[in-house]
């Protein structure tokens, strides 16, 4: 299935700019969220600890 002729037609510097920042932003995203859940996981952890000792 070939894209449609025009500016997103994926050959187009544009569109390559556009989805190497749509994914440059996601990765970025991610890792964040990665970070901030893996330190929410580890200060439940923290606060379990401490009620049961």
């Amino acid at each position: 299935m070939a894209p449609p002729p025009g500016p997103y037609s994926g050959t187009s510097t544009l569109a390559l700019v556009a989805r190497v920042s749509a994914f440059s932003v996601g990765v970025v995203y991610g890792a964040i969220k990665l970070k901030y859940v893996k330190a929410k996981a580890k200060s439940q952890q923290k606060a379990h600890a401490k009620a049961h000792h």
